[in-house]
């Protein structure tokens, strides 16, 4: 009997891409969930989808895509903070073998980590996103 090829399922990394822009270098995806409200009626029946969020960790680097996004987020302007977008799981070859897709997101935090003198951790920041909703699909 054959055994099954679990290494395709392994996630090897993981990337975030929102208007066309792929960041590749994303290094944890935390509480991706979809949830609903139950309907007390005679029985129980499905009610409404739950708003959701996930938490997304990298390594600090130059890219200010995550500065700029919680910027419009802050300061109002809502139609440009709300964005559809995608996590997206890679296998050991970089190759897409997953995706959920967000819709309307927008930045909720953005946590840097411990800054220390000397210290030889890489500096990562966490950006936790709210979203209406989310879709996987395969790629």
């Amino acid at each position: 009997m054959a055994l099954p090829d679990v290494d395709s399922s392994v996630g090897h990394s993981f990337g975030l891409e929102f208007d066309g822009v792929v960041i590749r270098q994303i290094a944890e995806v935390s509480g991706l969930k979809t949830d609903q409200d139950v309907a007390e009626l005679q029985r129980r029946l499905p009610g409404r989808p739950k708003a959701g969020e996930v938490t997304l960790t990298r390594g600090l680097t130059e890219d200010g895509s995550f500065d700029d996004w919680i910027r419009d987020s802050r300061f109002g302007k809502v139609p440009d903070a709300r964005k559809g977008g995608a996590i997206i799981v890679f296998d050991y070859e970089g190759t897409a073998i997953k995706v959920y897709n967000l819709i309307n997101a927008w930045p909720k935090k953005l946590e840097m980590g411990r800054l220390k003198a000397g210290d030889t951790v890489v500096t990562a920041e966490k950006l936790t996103l709210a979203y209406e909703g989310f879709e996987a699909s395969e790629t």
